[in-house]
């Protein structure tokens, strides 16, 4: 604002969205309002301002924004962060708070929830922050929210033109070829009057613009995530090129087999992995992940084995064993999710998992293991244990011939050990209890559904 707005306002007095404060020694109070914006409308804080409206000005050293703007974040809950301005009025410095309506409420200081009523920031009741629980429960999803900072000039429009064919051709999708790129846009959903989505930055932006999409990419030089590594990526770009870039490093990591079949003259190659599997994986890692953490979509490849890091667990109405078994599709980002879906880089079916086992299973690979560490759920897809790590064992011909039997049929239980290696029930439990302890298999299920599963 210009030194004459600035006076024009002041003239205005303190309003519903407009409060004065004397000094930043203020800080309670600044907060108080800081929260009472926050659950209401919005408004302006003006520090150095008497409450009738006197120009006083503030003393601003070399870190007294910074200090401001740090207690606010501290003392808020869920932490506020103002835009701050220092400005000049007949010589004298003020500084402007810029308070936005929070989307996530209520807001609170000290404890306790403000909401803006006149030129009075009182306390919320008890009621009206249950109501405003309720309607927190609507709110938008992160990739549905507004971003503030690109205009429709930073939209790559060879990528959507590509995006409307690809989604009319693999989808239907109702849109004409040659409708304008904000025409296109809002009829995705994308775009809220002139103001565009986060989902829009993800798929369609020139450049950039969130450190979190990046996915890193690592070839580890053994079986444990220790240096030195051999291969090292940080992919970055819009999703379908995270998606490409991070399946292409993968590709250029493993190993493949060539053979000759008779009777054909040209060779024949197989990647040691599924191919799309692991991009099944990659797509489910960056379209599920949490936007809102600061954590990257990270591929690790072992000697052993490939493992795909996403930020963020499960939704709390799927388990782990439910991504086993038909299941519903819960996305964490559901219009991320559509626009992917246009494009059948998703199916909105829960099927992702299970078509993972399936190919591994043809692969003649174990199942892919399913798991959640640290805020992160990760997929890994294993090589079975080769002839030398099982000598290493010291196993038993039977033990050896149930993981063979195992690396085909994806499981064995205590009476499919005994059929196969013609046996006890108590000498079956002894051999496959070893296989536990020596970490080959694991065990799953309890009473008469326990069955084991490869690990190694």
């Amino acid at each position: 604002m210009t030194e004459q707005q600035l006076k024009q306002l002041i003239k205005q007095g303190e309003g519903q969205t407009l409060e004065f404060k004397a000094s930043t020694g203020l800080k309670k109070e600044i907060c108080q309002a800081v929260s009472a914006f926050s659950n209401t409308a919005g408004g302006t804080i003006l520090v150095g301002i008497s409450s009738k409206g006197e120009i006083l000005g503030v003393n601003i050293g070399k870190d007294t924004v910074e200090d401001l703007a740090n207690s606010i974040k501290r003392n808020t809950d869920p932490p506020i962060y103002p835009q701050m301005y220092i400005h000049k009025i007949d010589g004298k410095e003020i500084i402007e708070i810029s308070v936005k309506e929070a989307e996530e409420k209520p807001v609170f200081y000290d404890g306790h929830a403000f909401q803006r009523a006149g030129r009075t920031s009182p306390r919320i009741s008890v009621s009206k922050i249950r109501e405003l629980a309720k309607q927190e429960k609507k709110m938008l999803a992160w990739d549905e929210k507004i971003y503030d900072e690109a205009t429709v000039k930073g939209i790559d429009e060879a990528r959507i033109r590509w995006f409307v064919k690809e989604a009319k051709k693999q989808r239907t999708l109702k849109i004409q070829e040659n409708a304008s790129i904000g025409e296109i846009l809002k009829t995705l959903k994308l775009m809220k009057g002139k103001q565009l989505t986060n989902t829009a930055i993800l798929l369609f932006a020139k450049e950039p613009h969130f450190l979190q999409s990046e996915v890193k990419g690592i070839r580890f030089s053994g079986d444990k995530p220790v240096k030195p590594y051999t291969d090292f990526v940080s992919i970055e770009g819009n999703i379908f090129d995270l998606v490409d870039n991070a399946h292409d490093f993968v590709l250029r990591n493993i190993r493949k087999s060539i053979w000759l079949t008779p009777g054909k003259v040209q060779r024949e190659e197989k990647y040691e992995y599924p191919p799309d599997a692991i991009r099944e994986a990659i797509v489910n890692a960056i379209v599920h992940r949490d936007y809102e953490s600061p954590s990257k979509v990270q591929v690790r490849i072992f000697n052993n084995r490939i493992e795909i890091w996403n930020p963020g667990l499960l939704p709390k109405e799927i388990a782990i064993e439910d991504l086993k078994r038909e299941h519903r599709s819960i996305p964490r980002n559901p219009l991320l999710f559509k626009q992917l879906f246009w494009v059948k880089y998703v199916e909105d079916v829960g099927g992702g998992t299970l078509d993972m086992i399936e190919q591994c299973k043809e692969w003649g690979l174990p199942e892919p293991e399913f798991k959640q560490v640290s805020g992160a759920f990760i997929v890994v897809f294993k090589l079975p244990p080769n002839i030398e790590d099982l000598e290493k064992l010291g196993l038993n011909e039977r033990q050896t011939k149930a993981i063979q039997y195992i690396q085909e049929k994806g499981m064995i239980a205590n009476r499919e050990y005994q059929k196969l290696c013609a046996t006890s029930w108590d000498t079956a439990y002894r051999d496959l209890s070893e296989l536990v302890q020596k970490g080959v298999l694991r065990r799953e299920g309890r009473g008469r559904s326990i069955h084991y599963l490869m690990i190694i």
